[in-house]
């Protein structure tokens, strides 16, 4: 500072006034240029700074910084660093002396305790110690520009405190953890949930927690974090110390720091939430049955009377002698048994518990080939186009399922156009991940996709919540069952697969069938040549058993009629008696649904135990499918749904007999 220099106000005054002749510094014209400068720019600044010169430090500061000084100012101004802040001397040497030694440095919140104000209190700091040259070039003291951060500090530290409040009472679980896969904190709602400590759920991989059926879910969450992707709203369970799992809604982030190898999760238990869900699925599933329950009583009693009718009509015509008219009531009566037939195999293809015979398809010829039968059934006012993907993959399904569906869908869709339009059957190969087929309802993996669109009137959303629901319909009364979406859904997830709708209204509508794809070669099956005649046997024996009297008695009846001789028995262990004998049994039809506590499938393992090559027909109404393991039949075991036709079970008859 020169005596030509402009005195600032302030501090300034206070070090142009002050005696430095009896400082170690000596008279203000007699400072080295570099000193002098240095001070201009403290006292000029708003932000605290201060000099420190010469052996002793002695010390020069501003306006800002005579505040931090507390009670220790005015009378700092000119004394050794030291004698000024004695009590922190200590703390703040090491600083000092490096920049002594020429090293500028930087502390961020350097925590202090200082005495300002008669007493010492916990102080935090951000400063900079910057050497100062003087003529010869040589470290003449050091600079400092500097910022208390005591309040912020004790603000953080408080607003620390309160999220360790919450972290240790929230009910949820948060967690920070390793993508090597352990936790690295947690807070006591993990011990409180799992009834497992803290220690062991810490010194275990978390995946020794993990559900096992999670596990593949949990890597992909991983695999996303450690690419720097926040993963929201996934299910994972985590077992307790018994074993028993409990669900939870996890969002997890990873951590923000290059490298660290850290993300941070939070689970919520969702076990209450999914027990409602469950118990309204379950009120939902009641008023469906109900809706079923009362369409199929009306369905049923329309068709039993078109059957009691008839019979009543024949027994009363043969009375009478009319025989000429008894044919046309037998017609009738087949065709309600026909009709009766054909709803219970749709209620049970919704059900998913039809008896399917899966094959390795190739789809896209199935689809090409069935092209003629859809628009003979669309009718010339609807414009059909398919497109089938290159090199489709096959799957391994009922053909004739999967084309009774395809047609199932095109009659919707040609009812959805009462003024004409078109529809386009389109096939693709699918690969599924865990989001996506989540979504559509399927585990994750590759599928083929056989999807129906139409141009038609398209389907609210309401409508499209009940599409497939068995007796759902949309169309005027008469029109229709209600069951052939439902068919159509069950039959996919019985295959595997899934059926899903995409629908505006006044934008048309397309209905996507995915199935499983089949590692292997597909084939489309040929249908059987009928056999002109039904031929007779040869006093083969045939064992019927059966718990219906009347079903005993017809196929019996059938058995005598074309030159067989039948045993008949009413339940397994009846059966399996006649089975153990040495009495001739050339054949075995049994129903799989028995009383007594064997079923079909089990009297017949029982009796090729003693009777090896023992041929097996059996006989059921759909609904025992998983007791056949889902067609999955031993060598010489073969399967009839009910109903069916009398010279139908005659031709099979002659064909297991003669086989081999």
């Amino acid at each position: 500072m020169s005596a030509q220099d402009p005195v600032p106000v302030g501090m300034a005054q206070s070090v142009e006034r002050l005696d430095w002749e009896a400082t170690p510094l000596g008279p203000v014209a007699d400072w080295p240029r570099s000193l002098k400068t240095a001070v201009d720019i403290a006292l000029n600044s708003r932000q605290p700074m201060f000099v420190a010169w010469g052996e002793d430090l002695t010390f020069i500061y501003n306006d800002a910084y005579a505040d931090i000084l507390g009670s220790k100012h005015p009378s700092a101004l000119g004394k050794p660093f030291q004698h000024i802040w004695a009590e922190i001397w200590d703390d703040i040497r090491p600083l000092i002396d490096r920049a002594l030694a020429g090293e500028a440095t930087w502390s961020e919140n350097l925590p202090l305790t200082m005495n300002r104000h008669g007493y010492l209190e916990e102080t935090w700091w951000t400063f900079s110690y910057s050497p100062v040259l003087d003529e010869d070039d040589r470290v003449g003291g050091m600079f400092c520009s500097c910022l208390e951060t005591t309040s912020q500090v004790l603000a953080q530290r408080q607003s620390a405190i309160e999220r360790q409040r919450l972290f240790e009472m929230s009910r949820d679980l948060f967690g920070i953890a390793t993508f090597d896969g352990y936790l690295k904190s947690i807070n006591p709602a993990w011990s409180s949930a799992l009834g497992r400590s803290e220690e062991d759920l810490l010194a275990r991989p978390f995946a020794e927690i993990i559900h096992p059926d999670d596990l593949d879910e949990t890597v992909n969450v991983i695999a996303a974090l450690m690419k720097g992707v926040p993963v929201h709203q996934f299910l994972v369970r985590l077992l307790t110390q018994e074993g028993e799992p409990i669900a939870f809604s996890w969002s997890a982030v990873p951590d923000s720091t290059p490298g660290s190898g850290l993300f941070y999760t939070v689970g919520r238990d969702i076990t209450e939430d999914l027990r409602r869900e469950e118990m309204l699925r379950q009120s939902q599933k009641m008023e469906a049955v109900g809706q079923l329950t009362g369409g199929l009583a009306h369905d049923f009693n329309n068709l039993l009377t078109g059957i009691s009718g008839s019979l009543d009509l024949i027994e009363s015509r043969l009375a009478q002698g009319r025989t000429a008219e008894v044919s046309r009531f037998i017609t009738a009566a087949q065709g309600a048994a026909n009709r009766a037939a054909s709803l219970t195999h749709r209620l049970l293809a919704f059900s998913r518990r039809q008896t399917l015979s899966p094959k390795p398809t190739d789809v896209k010829q199935l689809v090409a080939g069935m092209g003629d039968l859809i628009s003979r059934t669309i009718g010339p006012g609807i414009q059909l186009e398919t497109v089938n993907a290159a090199g489709l993959w096959p799957s391994l399904i009922d053909p004739h399922q999967l084309e009774n569906a395809i047609l199932n869908l095109c009659i919707n869709a040609r009812d959805a156009m009462p003024d004409g339009g078109r529809i386009t059957i389109e096939t693709a190969n699918r690969w599924f991940d865990q989001r996506s087929a989540r979504d559509r309802g399927v585990e994750p993996g590759q599928y083929i996709s056989v999807c129906v669109s139409d141009t038609g009137v398209g389907m609210t959303p309401a409508v499209q919540a009940k599409a497939f629901d068995p007796f759902f319909t949309t169309k005027p009364i008469g029109v229709g069952t209600g069951l052939g979406l439902s068919m159509v859904y069950g039959f996919a997830k019985q295959s595997g697969g899934a059926a899903n709708i995409y629908s505006e209204l006044g934008q048309g509508t397309m209905l996507c069938i995915y199935l499983p794809r089949h590692l292997g070669e597909g084939e489309l099956a040929e249908p059987l040549p009928e056999p002109a005649s039904v031929p007779r046997g040869a006093g083969e024996t045939v064992l019927v058993i059966d718990d219906e009297p009347t079903v005993r008695m017809l196929v019996s009846e059938v058995l005598s009629d074309l030159g067989y001789t039948a045993i008949e028995a009413e339940d397994g262990a009846t059966g399996l008696k006649v089975l153990e004998s040495d009495a001739r049994v050339d054949l075995l039809i049994t129903d799989v649904g028995l009383p007594g506590g064997l079923n079909g499938r089990q009297v017949a393992d029982a009796a090729r135990s003693k009777r090896p090559d023992l041929k097996v027909l059996f006989i059921t109404g759909f609904a025992e499918n998983a007791v056949l393991s889902h067609g999955h039949l031993a060598p010489g075991m073969h399967v009839m749904t009910k109903p069916f036709a009398m010279d139908s079970l005659g031709i099979r008859i002659r064909e297991l007999i003669e086989a081999g």
